[in-house]
């Protein structure tokens, strides 16, 4: 199977279908704006009197807290400052190395402060634990998400998508044409997981893909596990959080991690070079969500109608990521049609690991990931 640009037409391999607890928890601080609006109760635009309004409201509150979000993930350096520059509204850009699980612990500990984050950006085992965290809102474009890549009252919503990868310097290692030869001499002291599988989205990707390619699946991870001891054990895995610098530095000259960070990695180093296992593809979603607890509720909301309006969903593209609304976009002829037609083919049959796929390795994980590796 090839499959292009797009994650969206796996649809129907994914049942994301994570609906309960979505109600936000009771607020002490007065989040009505000055034209009257419960700002924190908004469920959509309309309930502040059209975007318009909305962007007041957003104005007046004057800032925008995010967490994780590092500037050369997805684009989100650019997608942060042309929100900035639109609006005249200052993006607090905190812990941009920090994992999923990281986002959830800050909102909890700073709950009820202006410096709680306003807004998440979750891997997918991270998100559907904490759907009692999240406010319901649907963007004005909501009926352009298919339905398996949002919750029905949007507590939750798919962003950008790809495909787990291994990317490496073809100057210092031979190329890699699957999972296991990860496992070669030649590999010694040279591989990194990006993040820690029980806390961020990628890593838990990178073993579900280690999973597959060893004989496992999505409903079974052990062989990922054990595929990552046997890395440990041979030398050659790295407990190093890759990142840009550790990229260019050559610290970490194998990453297992997304495509479209593999994309961002190639533009400053020139010997970068990323694939994507045909034996094993795995593609996922990230997943977007409003804080419940938001100190700028009306900021928060703002900030979703610009990442699923055409202006920010093409700013993920930028970054090689796919957009959740790319297919809607094309057919509209709103979508940028050079960046859509150079995202790479991948080969392969792709699995997006299911709710309870998720749940179930994340708790075999959280009972063996430390063992494995230690």
């Amino acid at each position: 199977m090839n499959t292009r640009k797009t994650l969206v037409s796996l649809a129907a391999m994914a049942t994301l279908a994570a609906a309960a607890g979505c109600a936000a928890p009771e607020k002490e601080a007065d989040t009505t704006t000055e034209s009257g609006v419960d700002a924190a109760a908004a469920t959509s635009a309309e309930d502040f009197g059209g975007l318009e309004e909305l962007v007041t409201a957003a104005q007046e509150e004057g800032e925008l807290n995010v967490i994780a979000l590092p500037p050369d993930w997805a684009n989100y350096g650019e997608v942060i400052s042309t929100f900035e520059e639109k609006y005249d509204i200052e993006v607090n850009s905190d812990q941009p190395d920090a994992a999923s699980q990281d986002e959830i612990n800050a909102a909890n500990d700073l709950q009820g402060t202006d410096r709680a984050p306003d807004v998440f950006d979750l891997g997918q085992s991270v998100a559907l634990a904490n759907t009692d965290m999240f406010a319901p809102y649907q963007v004005e474009t909501w009926d352009d998400i298919p339905d398996e890549f949002k919750d029905p009252d949007g507590a939750w919503v798919n962003d950008y998508g790809g495909y787990m990868s291994i990317g490496y310097d073809s100057a210092v290692v031979p190329d890699v044409t699957s999972v296991k030869d990860l496992l070669g001499p030649e590999f010694k002291g040279k591989v990194a997981l990006n993040g820690d599988p029980t806390q961020a989205g990628a890593a838990f990707s990178g073993v579900v893909m280690a999973s597959i390619a060893n004989g496992g699946s999505a409903d079974d991870v052990a062989p990922g596990v054990d595929f990552f001891t046997q890395l440990k054990e041979a030398g050659n895995f790295l407990t190093v959080d890759p990142d840009s610098t550790t990229i260019e530095q050559g610290t970490t000259p194998v990453v297992i991690d997304w495509d479209y960070l593999g994309a961002a990695a190639a533009a400053n180093v020139d010997t970068w070079k990323t694939v994507v296992p045909e034996e094993a593809v795995v593609a996922g979603y990230y997943f977007q969500a409003i804080n419940a607890d938001a100190p700028h509720p009306a900021a928060a909301r703002l900030w979703q109608e610009f990442l699923y309006s055409d202006e920010g969903q093409n700013l993920w593209l930028k970054g090689g990521a796919r957009p959740v609304r790319g297919d809607a976009m094309a057919e509209a002829g709103t979508i940028d049609e050079e960046l859509w037609g150079a995202l790479p083919e991948v080969t392969g049959e792709p699995v997006i690991p299911t709710d309870e796929q998720t749940v179930t390795a994340g708790e075999y994980l959280a009972a063996n990931w430390s063992k494995a590796i230690r």
